[in-house]
């Protein structure tokens, strides 16, 4: 790994009788993020965390902080910090892959956090072994480990030159989907209104490169804490208008080319009353697009 790069745990990978040494790498960080401290905006100093006693309003010192686990309102079960410690499995420090799965088997929903997997110099030729036998066999590898103190499933997949290594959330930590779309109305969209749609989607076809997406709330950021350096203020944003219900297939047609904005037609005026022949050529272009779009779906209807 790149210099300046620290492993965050380094262990060993086995499948079958093979096994060798390898580093786990941080491959997502949230540590290039702006971030704000707290101030007293009467001194302008720092202020700093302290822990109070919710009954006495005493400040509490570290070492007469414990844990524990509320049983009734305001009732606890005090569980010192190294009985906690004590919970936690012996780790071997071995990913030991317990199965090869198609990728496509697991829903991204139970996806955590992902890392990088690199061999040590003695391990080079198992990694390659199992990494392009994984690519040949489209697959992915299953393990569990002890990781940062919990035991973890671990998603091993190919990934370049490497491997990727992605933390899963077990299943009682995902939460249902049929819970959280309980309250959706039954709603079938049919007709002009589905061609539309899937029209709009086959133009705005494309590939994903994640250098074009730009995190605009550390841009807006960025530039807010220029704008207080440099003593001037922000324009405020616009604010986004949702389209009702009524005005649904107005804006999928004007989305589709169909139509064009109220706010992009010219006013009538004595100079372009007798320009017909301009109109004549858009409404014959905005009927060729509707013939497109209508013959299109009834293709794929046949």
């Amino acid at each position: 790994m790149a210099t300046g790069h620290r492993a965050q745990w380094k262990g060993f990978i086995k499948f079958g009788e093979v096994s060798f040494g390898v580093g786990l790498y941080t491959a997502a960080s949230t540590s290039d993020r702006i971030t704000f401290n707290t101030i007293n905006k009467a001194s302008g100093n720092r202020v700093n965390r302290v822990f109070i006693d919710s009954e006495t309003e005493e400040t509490v010192p570290k070492e007469h902080q414990t844990k524990g686990f509320e049983i009734e309102n305001g009732q606890y079960i005090v569980i010192d910090p190294e009985e906690v410690a004590a919970t936690i499995p012996e780790s071997n420090k071995t990913l030991e892959i317990e199965a090869f799965i198609a990728c496509s088997d697991v829903d991204d929903i139970y996806f955590d956090k992902p890392y990088y997997l690199t061999p040590d110099k003695m391990g080079a030729e198992g990694f390659a072994a199992l990494r392009d036998g994984m690519k040949k066999s489209k697959v992915a590898g299953i393990a569990r480990t002890i990781l940062f103190r919990r035991m973890r499933t671990v998603l091993i997949r190919p990934h370049g030159r490497g491997l990727i290594a992605t933390t899963m959330s077990y299943d009682y930590e995902v939460r249902s989907s049929k819970r959280a779309f309980e309250d959706m109305p039954k709603i079938k969209v049919e007709g002009e209104m589905l061609d539309l749609a899937r029209h709009i989607i086959a133009t705005k076809k494309g590939t994903f490169d994640p250098a074009t997406f730009e995190d605009r709330y550390e841009t807006a950021l960025a530039e807010l804490v220029k704008a207080k350096l440099e003593g001037r203020s922000l324009p405020k944003t616009k604010k986004v208008e949702i389209s009702k219900p009524n005005d649904l297939l107005a804006a999928l047609r004007q989305s589709a080319g169909l139509t064009k904005a109220t706010a992009d037609k010219p006013k009538r005026t004595a100079a372009n009353a007798n320009a017909g022949t301009g109109r004549q050529r858009a409404a014959r272009g905005s009927a060729s697009n509707a013939a497109a779009v209508k013959s299109a779906s009834q293709r794929r209807a046949s």
